[in-house]
């Protein structure tokens, strides 16, 4: 799986050009230019506060941008509500926390977007709701309410809910950073199987067993650059920047 993919000529779900960010007068990304192929797992990873949760968050426009240029699927994302939305419509995002809506059902929440941002009819969104509810092995889930779930359980919903969207890009921000240890597994094994069905996927995580055995190749964030990238082998086998040697000797005690 790992590193299999030809990123010349593989075509680009996402093109970012000299990206810069600014919070006030605090730069927060600087120059940042990164490609995501059709079909491609990347992983990006970086110590807190490196800018790798503000990147990804750039693409489907929950975070603006001063200077540069982001193409999704070849089309330009500027600010404007036309291309915002049409942006959101083809990208989905798990954050840290689940974000599911308390007095809905597991399956009413996975439903809800189906039906008001892609208007299917209330059999076809259950039908492919449920559908996902099993691939992410929830599916007798379905009638309990968000309180009655483990946040593993929770994460998984959200996975559901944001996969049935059917999205061209999938965007994961720390999705497992919320949960308890033994939850992460789970959740972590949900998301190597969606890798294994050709998902496009970014993923920020301190998970580097994650990284090593799905991703096509790893990014490496400090202060709002990016200071490598590679397959997982070279990036952990020989990591040339001292900054991410430093990172790898301290995530990987």
């Amino acid at each position: 799986m790992n590193g299999q993919m030809n990123h010349a000529k593989a075509p680009s779900a996402v093109e970012i050009r000299g990206l810069c960010k600014w919070y006030e007068a605090l730069q927060v990304l600087h120059d940042v230019d990164l490609s995501i192929a059709k079909r491609e797992r990347l992983v990006i990873c970086g110590p807190s506060g490196s800018g790798k949760s503000t990147l990804i968050r750039t693409i489907n426009a929950l975070e603006g941008f001063q200077k540069g240029q982001i193409l999704v699927n070849g089309q330009p994302l500027d600010r404007t509500p036309e291309r915002v939305g049409a942006v959101r419509r083809s990208v989905g995002m798990v954050f840290q926390q689940f974000n599911l809506f308390p007095h809905l059902s597991v399956l009413e929440n996975c439903t809800l977007p189906l039906r008001l941002v892609r208007g299917l009819a209330r059999a076809e969104a259950d039908a492919r709701a449920l559908h996902y509810l099993e691939k992410v092995k929830i599916p007798e889930q379905a009638a309990k309410y968000p309180a009655a779930l483990s946040g593993g359980q929770q994460q998984r919903v959200a996975i559901a809910r944001a996969v049935a969207m059917q999205p061209d890009l999938m965007l994961f921000d720390e999705p497992t950073s919320a949960l308890d240890p033994e939850m992460v597994k789970e959740v972590l094994d949900v998301m190597v199987g969606l890798a294994g069905d050709g998902m496009t996927m970014a993923v920020v995580t301190h998970e580097m067993g994650f990284a090593r055995e799905v991703a096509d190749r790893v990014v490496f964030m400090d202060g709002g650059r990016i200071l490598e990238e590679a397959p997982p082998a070279a990036f952990f086998d020989s990591p040339g920047n001292p900054r991410l040697k430093t990172f790898l000797q301290q995530v990987l005690r």
